[in-house]
């Protein structure tokens, strides 16, 4: 038997059936047969498979089973097997001979109807008198614990964020050496100057980089920026992490051993809410304060003319 496949070309369920598309594996629950589908209003054995639209099995039509991933299911004839709903409302008038499986939407088994199986659905379904389900009525639970899951994707983010800038805090004191005592030098002189330029770079580089974007011409750039800024928030935060431990580890023990004290202190920090993240802020725009004074410290005075000025000599007295 060779099945067909029948679909609505709807952009906006199509949209929908990504959304439930992860839920074909519980398609196993279905009898084992071949993938199928058919034409509403014809008479055959075959399997029906509806991607998006309405699964209908009309009155004397029999199919093997009935499957729908985004629509509603009508079944007035007879469902040899079972009858699976993803993401649609269910009714059945006719006969199932094995399982209804609704994961999504309600159900309703009119006055008249056979359900030789088991009765499945999110909802607490509707089955009126004179209808028949030999089977157990079961509700499948979607309830999902929100605050384990936000506590253990929080904590592999932490995990994942601490290793990240660990190695990025190492690579640039073991590339850029200077960096040791530029950052804690331009930190202790310029505390206020530190503050006010990478509050303005932490605050405006954001905006700066929508202006681009909002230009055509610019929109390049633009969205470079957009995804730099993490990069320069980090970069940021690990100076400022530098900072925190030079405060603890003063020259000449070793710069490595002072931003792991500080780059510790910061990560332990991170694991409280609200205050991990306010000290994140901190650290990323007083990092960036200090990384932006020491550049300009560092930049080279314009160079002297190459021809020394010429003596002036006194007149000579006649």
């Amino acid at each position: 038997m060779r099945p067909r496949l029948r679909h609505n070309d709807n952009p906006h369920r199509l949209r929908r059936l990504a959304l439930v598309i992860g839920g074909m594996v519980a398609a196993l629950v279905v009898a084992a047969g071949p993938a199928g589908a058919q034409d509403a209003g014809t008479s055959s054995r075959d399997d029906l498979v509806v991607l998006t639209g309405s699964l209908v099995v009309a009155e004397g039509e029999t199919v093997d089973s009935a499957v729908i991933f985004d629509g509603p299911a009508t079944i007035d004839g007879s469902v040899t097997q079972s009858v699976v709903v993803f993401n649609g409302d269910a009714e059945i008038s006719g006969t199932v001979d094995r399982d209804v499986v609704v994961f999504n939407g309600s159900v309703v088994v009119r006055s008249g109807a056979t359900i030789e199986g088991n009765l499945i659905s999110v909802e607490s379904p509707t089955v009126e008198d004179g209808a028949t389900v030999r089977g157990e009525q079961r509700r499948v639970s979607t309830e999902f614990d929100w605050a384990t899951f936000g506590f253990a994707s929080r904590f592999a983010w932490w995990i994942g964020y601490s290793i990240s800038t660990l190695l990025l805090g190492l690579g640039l004191l073991a590339l850029a050496p200077g960096l040791d005592r530029a950052i804690p030098d331009a930190a202790r002189s310029q505390t206020g100057a530190s503050i006010g330029l990478g509050a303005a770079a932490f605050f405006l580089l954001p905006i700066l980089a929508v202006l681009f974007v909002a230009i055509v011409i610019a929109l390049p750039l633009g969205l470079f920026l957009l995804l730099a800024l993490a990069l320069l928030y980090t970069i940021g935060y690990v100076a400022g992490a530098h900072v925190l431990g030079r405060r603890l580890v003063s020259p000449p023990k070793s710069r490595f051993l002072a931003f792991l004290a500080g780059w510790g202190i910061l990560r332990l920090v991170a694991l409280i809410p609200v205050i991990g993240g306010l000290a994140w802020i901190v650290a990323a725009i007083f990092g960036l304060g200090v990384l932006w004074v020491a550049a300009r410290r560092s930049t080279p005075a314009p160079p002297a003319s190459a021809m020394p000025a010429m003596p002036v000599m006194p007149e000579p007295t006649p």
